[in-house]
């Protein structure tokens, strides 16, 4: 074993957290811990594991769920094509595999939504198979050791980073030391203000001797993000019912409910959305209220949302949803945020 690896090991024994998937090596409680947890801060994703641990304690009982139900449950997680992936897994495993994980690197990844990241995890760490993971963590900590100057997010870089991460694991705890570089990430080379002052490995690393920590890892900036305005229309019947319509395709947030949604090239004024060709036609009938004159500005990966919330009150229809089962709907973030301010 290399001193880095054994450091990072000591290391981990003496700052590992205790979180509650290091308890067990059941592939399925680790599996929905990789995948909760990624793009997710621990403290945000903690609960949510929880939850879905106490909603489904099996991989057979998430594949029984409702799909709207899981997507409610995971609402507020963002990226919730993970949790759809999540859902197809669940069943994959249940129906096609008896209920049993793939116990290999390989068969692992022909699991729907299992890239090589979570195949390495769960192999890793449930059936002690040397497969190094390569997250942000980890593409942190390797660059920071090595100096490498060379883009995580091209594929030169991903494929030298999985090379080399692959040459430091150790072969016999390999589940262990992906956990220790990973923890080590989050909490001693974190992005910004590293810990280098008490970190175990200092006297070899690289960056630290080439003053270029603040430089590592590389990234080929990203094109700017796309733009989009929104216009929900809130409608209310003389009875109180509202209206939510489930998003389809593959545009973001598939499969969660919204109000009746009018996008536009710019934010757009009351004549102008009543006017508009996917304009509803009770909405032309209603009373039109602006809730914030401020638009919402809600920022996605690769996209910033601009959103104004229109209240429609009197419309000459009726609508299916009473207002007090509206949260018993899975809804984007954006929505959720609406609701908690909006009192009806």
């Amino acid at each position: 074993m290399n001193t880095f690896t054994s450091n990072l090991l000591v290391w981990y024994h003496s700052n590992r957290r205790q979180l509650p998937w290091r308890k067990t090596k059941d592939p399925y409680a680790i599996w929905l811990s990789e995948v909760i947890m990624q793009q997710t801060r621990v403290a945000q994703g903690t609960p949510y594991f929880e939850r879905f641990l106490s909603n489904y304690p099996t991989v057979d009982d998430l594949a029984q769920a409702n799909e709207d139900d899981v997507l409610k449950l995971w609402q507020g997680l963002g990226y919730y094509s993970r949790a759809r992936n999540l859902h197809k897994t669940a069943k994959e495993v249940s129906i096609n595999l008896n209920g049993i994980f793939p116990s290999s690197y390989n068969s692992l990844l022909n699991l729907p939504g299992v890239g090589v990241y979570t195949a390495s995890a769960i192999a890793s760490i449930c059936f002690d198979e040397p497969t190094a993971v390569v997250d942000g963590n980890v593409y942190r900590v390797l660059a920071r050791y090595f100096d490498i100057d060379t883009p995580i997010n091209q594929s030169q870089g991903i494929r030298l980073f999985q090379e080399l991460a692959q040459t430091l694991i150790d072969l016999h705890n390999p589940g262990e030391y992906n956990q220790a570089i990973m923890e080590f990430g989050a909490l001693q080379c974190t992005p910004k203000q590293p810990l280098c002052t008490t970190c175990p490995v200092a006297s070899t690393c690289q960056s630290l001797q080439n003053n270029s920590i603040a430089e590592r890892p590389q990234k080929i900036k990203a094109k700017p993000a796309k733009k989009r305005f929104f216009h929900y229309l809130i409608p209310f019947d003389k009875n109180n019912n509202t209206l939510l319509i489930k998003r389809k395709g593959k545009d973001i947030w598939e499969g969660l409910n919204e109000f009746p949604l009018i996008e536009g090239a710019s934010l757009l004024k009351e004549k102008e959305l009543k006017a508009h060709p996917d304009a509803p036609s009770w909405s032309t009938l209603a009373k039109w209220t602006l809730f914030e004159e401020t638009a919402v500005v809600h920022k996605l990966s690769h996209q910033t949302i601009y959103t104004h919330f229109w209240i429609l009150e009197d419309v000459p229809r009726s609508f299916p949803l009473p207002w007090s089962a509206i949260n018993d709907y899975g809804v984007p973030r954006l929505i959720e945020r609406f609701l908690q301010k909006f009192n009806r």
